[in-house]
């Protein structure tokens, strides 16, 4: 039975571009694959702990050796990348943040760096390959080529170098401009917010079909 794991990282709740496209995405993998089943969870309402002292090296000594703070570091990791494991694709919602990825989102990779886990201890062989990761992208304003903050999203450039090692490799689909219907100095860019967000809703639409979903 196909599964999906769908993730969500925004703190901006109901106005949230990037959960509504993840929202989309999840009803379009639905009706592609009727019976699939689906995994939630949200790093925004509920982010996961970040490494620290007491816990970031659990990845890094032997099971007999860590601390029980460690070991229960490294349950969590684990339980997040069996959800992977479970899945046969994985969506996640990515608004972009002061020009970075949500700090839960780092710690969700961080907790995926985990030997033995996502990738082979010895051979560094990655070991969550195979499956699809879409990832729904939103920026407030615009980064692309030729636009006055071109490469200041450091957002999508970080994800595939970051999750690289585990095997999964992200398709991004992105909306930007999403400030501009609330920002009165974007308000002429309005036209230009509305274009991306249906372009980003029409290659949702075009992942899955239920012809597809059968071969």
């Amino acid at each position: 039975m196909p599964h999906l794991l769908h993730i969500d990282s925004s703190i901006q709740g109901d106005r949230s571009v990037s959960r509504k496209l993840t929202a989309r995405a999840r009803d379009r993998w639905q009706a592609a694959h009727p019976g699939g089943t689906v995994t939630y969870r949200d790093l925004g309402s509920n982010p996961l702990p970040h490494f620290d002292t007491a816990t970031g090296m659990a990845r890094a000594v032997p099971p007999e050796l860590r601390t029980p703070a460690q070991a229960e570091s490294w349950a969590l990791s684990e339980e997040l990348i069996n959800e992977i494991k479970e899945a046969d694709t994985v969506l996640l919602g990515l608004p972009l943040y002061n020009f970075g990825a949500p700090s839960s989102v780092k710690t969700w990779v961080d907790h995926l760096l985990a030997p033995g886990l996502s990738h082979d201890a010895e051979t560094k062989a990655p070991l969550l390959g195979g499956r699809e990761f879409v990832v729904l992208a939103s920026r407030g304003g615009g980064y692309g080529e030729g636009t006055p903050r071109q490469g200041w999203d450091h957002a999508e450039p970080w994800l595939p170098h970051a999750i690289s090692f585990s095997g999964l490799e992200p398709r991004f689909i992105t909306a930007e401009l999403t400030l501009a219907h609330t920002n009165p100095a974007m308000a002429e860019l309005i036209p230009m917010a509305l274009q991306s967000l249906a372009e980003a809703e029409r290659a949702i639409d075009g992942l899955w079909t239920p012809e597809s979903a059968v071969a």
